[in-house]
């Protein structure tokens, strides 16, 4: 695809043609985001809401001061649950700290798991400590995709006390959870996580094994840091 300039961006964003506005967003990978942003907020409401939601995620990697704010009004007021949890993943992926107070109401609040789900991730991604007990709740869920989600995040923000509550998943029926396990246990340096990652190690699903594999070789790097 060849880039186009900024001023064919800006115009093309305005095509009637679904297409023409998706390839558009999609050029402004080459852009910085001071030059993005401004382009970005132009489909934030557009009629199709696979570009909206492109344009969310755009405004997560390319971030600039007005991002942050312009993410959490859509995550509290957007009626579209998809695009709530869009916005909830965007603010994961700017790693900033003020988003936890919103990203964790949107756990407690939001009525769609989908939307919690997304809160669970970033939570993990900005790696704010204080998300312990909302991810600690969450390993509770009915919603077996939160259970995964609270896993990797107690991993991501390095919560070594949460170790003996999260090996309860190590015979999961749902191989998803004994990986997400292994890599959560990878950043999580005890003897409990070396023996877990040696059981999971041995797991009859290729995708836990390698993880556990994985998890035990970065446990034995942080030893040798030590």
């Amino acid at each position: 695809m060849t880039a186009l300039s900024l001023q064919e961006i800006s115009t093309q964003l305005e095509s009637p043609n679904l297409r023409d506005r998706m390839v558009a967003l999609a050029n402004l990978r080459h852009v910085s985001p001071e030059q993005a942003v401004p382009l970005i907020k132009k489909v934030l409401d557009d009629e199709s809401l696979q570009l909206r939601s492109m344009a969310i995620f755009a405004l997560g990697i390319k971030p600039t001061p007005e991002c942050y704010s312009i993410l959490v009004r859509i995550l509290e007021n957007d009626p579209d649950y998809g695009i709530r949890a869009d916005a909830a993943g965007a603010l994961g992926y700017l790693g900033d700290a003020r988003a936890f107070e919103v990203l964790s109401r949107a756990f407690y609040e939001d009525t769609d798991w989908l939307v919690r789900f997304s809160a669970a991730v970033s939570l993990g991604n900005i790696k704010d400590p204080r998300a312990r007990q909302i991810l600690l709740q969450a390993l509770d869920s009915k919603e077996v995709v939160l259970q995964q989600a609270a896993i990797s995040a107690l991993g991501e923000i390095k919560d070594i006390e949460s170790v003996d509550q999260i090996l309860r998943f190590a015979q999961s029926d749902d191989w998803l959870v004994r990986q997400r396990l292994a890599e959560a246990l990878g950043n999580l340096p005890t003897p409990k996580s070396v023996s877990a990652l040696k059981y999971l190690e041995k797991d009859n699903h290729f995708n836990v094994a390698e993880a556990a594999r994985i998890g035990l070789k970065k446990l034995e790097e942080i030893g040798d840091q030590a």
